[in-house]
């Protein structure tokens, strides 16, 4: 029997799952159908369709998952609408950034170099005498603290080593920051620390406090030095870098003037102290620290009326904001310069903005407050390790090699020597003092008045009857085997003075210093000691050597003709030159002190030295900052600057090992350091054309 239904059909199907179109008799048009599926009733298919329109008909493949063809087309087609943004937009910043140095520096030429750089030398110049101050201070007042708080040789060390290590954290720490929340900010912090810290040192009484506060202050003022060059050159024209950030650096040697010249004159005035109450007695070595805080105190009301970096605020978007400053920087100098009618011209600076911006931009406008606060400081801290590991990259690692080699040997160097220096004129002035000493053998003094000091004296097997020691010094005086009988002590002071292995009969001590610590092995009978003074007590005229505050004084003065020479001539003849040249003739320079046989030769070579290698100071300074990108200059500086502080730690120690030891090895050390870093330095690029990247 025939089948109704395939006769309609014209067309066959020829494979499986295939779709054949119809067309019947009438001419009208067939609707496609699959041959393996079984023919549909007209009534059925009714019924499965009702109640739905057209327009929710639903794809068969979404039941299994499978999205819709459109939906695909539409994904891909987003996509690269997206990756197409995305390229867009890397080519515009890389442009951008390309752009920005140059344009940067043709605004820096058009604002010119007048009164408001000269005001911002100034502050920042303070900011960095602020640092020199900080470096004498310690060295200065220990003599007189060992001694106002019992201070032994072991603590003594350690308060020298803390600072350092304190100076070093804060390079390494504000370094970093001062890139991410702004050269003025970060100065701003760092010098109210030192401030606050410094302040509160001149008041702890305890040992453990004094500690702690100038650790703190440490910390603080150890960020000054890489803030302050990065901060000065982001305001210097191309051609006005090096002479500029050469006479910046004569500020730390003004630093040290002012710490020796007003340590000579305050400290050794005990008279120059008070006391508040009957807790705080403030000597003058704390008046001192006190008159210390003038600069840091004077930098920080300056810094609050300068503005900030407009590099800082270009490579972190802000354009409005370094616009602004900019105009400032260009009025300012013009009308200074009598053309207060030239016009700051520019309208658009290219200003890149990073993927972090952005994020900190969105969370800032999300979540609590305190959510907020912890995005931004944990982002911060995050840019921050970012730029360091940045630091290297291929283009970058190798050239930090090298700067990393030179500022490690000549802070080994010049610290070492700066230790040695002193400490080596002190060992002299002892050996010159020992060989005046006089020595008593076997003297026997009875019923005798001692109303004379007694100093550098050895008192061998003595026997001292009924005899008094009334209102006398008792100064480098050693009492061996001896004998002491029927004797009276009142208002003695004593320094440096021992009894060992003495016998002391029926002998009283009214009012004296001589203490349980003063006796070693002695064998005491019937003594009695009335109103003792226990503990340590000040001896100006005896613990602050003139001698030593002249030194320091004579040492920071001869950099001066060195500061001036570097400065003239760092942009005529290179930084790497004046690198290397100044730390080759230093080198040189150190052979001379195995000609010092007297403490005038000490003083006289290290005047030279001094002089010498603080043209190559500068230099390094100058290179450090030009060599690295504005956004990784500040934590470039820091690292190198903790750097030096790290080779002034290990050449502390070693050069004071060999005190009293030879002068040969340190000699010996400080020339191969020196002309390892000078020839490492030759290999540097030279920055001098260089705009800044």
């Amino acid at each position: 029997m025939d089948d109704p239904y395939h006769n309609n059909v014209n067309q066959q199907m020829t494979e499986p799952g295939e779709y054949t179109y119809h067309q019947d008799g009438r001419g009208h048009d067939g609707y496609p159908y699959q041959t393996d599926y079984p023919p549909q009733e007209e009534d059925a298919a009714s019924d499965a369709t009702e109640g739905a329109d057209e327009d929710d008909q639903m794809y068969e493949g979404e039941y299994q998952g499978i999205p819709h063809p459109d939906e695909i087309k539409e994904a891909r087609r987003a996509a690269r609408m997206e990756a197409r943004r995305k390229a867009r937009l890397a080519a515009q910043q890389e442009e951008e950034e390309e752009n920005l140095p140059e344009q940067y520096e043709t605004i820096m030429e058009d604002c010119g170099h007048g009164r408001f750089q000269w005001m911002l030398f100034f502050v920042l110049g303070l900011a960095l005498m602020a640092d020199g101050v900080d470096g004498f201070v310690v060295g200065f007042v220990l003599p007189s603290a060992e001694k106002d708080m019992c201070i032994s040789n072991a603590d003594k060390g350690l308060l020298g080593l803390l600072v350092y290590v304190a100076m070093l954290v804060g390079a390494l720490v504000w370094g970093g920051l001062c890139d991410k929340m702004g050269r003025r900010k970060c100065l701003i912090y760092v010098l109210s620390i030192d401030l606050l810290f410094s302040f509160l040192s001149c008041f702890a009484q305890g040992y453990g406090f004094f500690l702690f506060f100038r650790f703190c202050s440490g910390f603080g003022i150890g960020g000054s030095i890489p803030i302050v060059y990065t901060y000065f050159t982001e305001f210097l024209q191309m051609d006005k870098r090096g002479e500029h950030l050469s006479w910046l650096c004569m500020f730390w040697m003004l630093g040290g003037l002012y710490a020796s010249f007003t340590a000579w004159g305050i400290i050794p005035h005990y008279g120059w102290g008070f006391a508040i109450g009957t807790e705080f007695q403030i000597h003058s070595w704390r008046v001192f620290i006190l008159v210390c805080l003038f600069p840091a105190l004077a930098a920080l009301i300056g810094i609050i009326f300068m503005p900030e970096s407009p590099r800082f605020l270009l490579e972190n978007a802000r354009h409005d904001e370094a616009w602004m400053i900019l105009r400032r920087v260009h009025d300012t100098n013009w009308k200074a310069k009598g053309e207060p009618e030239r016009v700051f011209t520019v309208t658009n600076i290219k200003t890149p903005q990073t993927q972090e911006d952005e994020f900190i931009e969105i969370q800032s406008e999300t979540g609590t407050a305190f959510q907020r606060w912890t995005v931004r400081h944990v982002t911060m801290l995050q840019q921050v390790m970012a730029n360091v590991m940045s630091l290297s990259a291929p283009e970058l690692r190798l050239q930090g090699l090298f700067l990393v080699i030179v500022w490690f040997c000549l802070a080994f160097s010049y610290h070492g020597l700066g230790v040695w220096f002193p400490d080596m004129i002190k060992y002299m002035q002892y050996e010159e003092y020992e060989s005046k000493v006089r020595v008593f053998h076997r003297e026997r003094v009875e019923r005798f008045h001692f109303n004379f000091s007694l100093v550098n004296q050895v008192h061998q097997e003595g026997e001292y009857i009924h005899d008094k020691f009334a209102n006398i010094e008792i100064k480098s005086v050693k009492f061996e085997d001896s004998l002491f009988e029927n004797c009276y002590f009142e208002d003695v002071r004593s320094t440096n003075t021992l009894f060992e292995n003495c016998t002391i009969k029926n002998t009283v001590f009214y009012n004296t210093d001589l203490w349980q610590e003063k006796f070693k092995d002695c064998r005491m009978e019937n003594t009695t000691f009335l109103h003792p003074k226990k503990g340590c007590h000040l001896n100006f005229k005896e613990e602050n050597d003139i001698v030593i505050y002249m030194v320091s004084f004579l040492g920071s003065l001869a950099v001066l003709p060195g500061n001036i020479i570097s400065a003239l001539f760092m942009d005529k003849i290179g930084r790497i030159r004046i690198i290397g040249g100044s730390m080759l003739v230093s080198s040189a320079c150190t052979f001379l002190l195995l000609l010092s046989f007297s403490q005038g030769a000490v003083i006289c070579w290290q005047c030279l030295f001094y002089g010498v290698s603080v043209a190559a100071w500068n230099g390094l300074e100058v290179i450090s900052v030009e060599l690295y990108p504005s956004s990784k200059r500040g934590t470039a500086f820091g690292i190198l600057n903790g750097i030096c502080k790290f080779a002034a730690i290990i050449a502390s120690f070693v050069f004071a090992a060999f005190i009293g030891i030879t002068k040969i090895i340190p000699i010996l050390m400080a020339f191969a350091a020196l002309v390892c870093g000078g020839l490492v330095a030759l290999k540097l690029p030279e920055t001098r054309e260089k705009i800044l990247s």
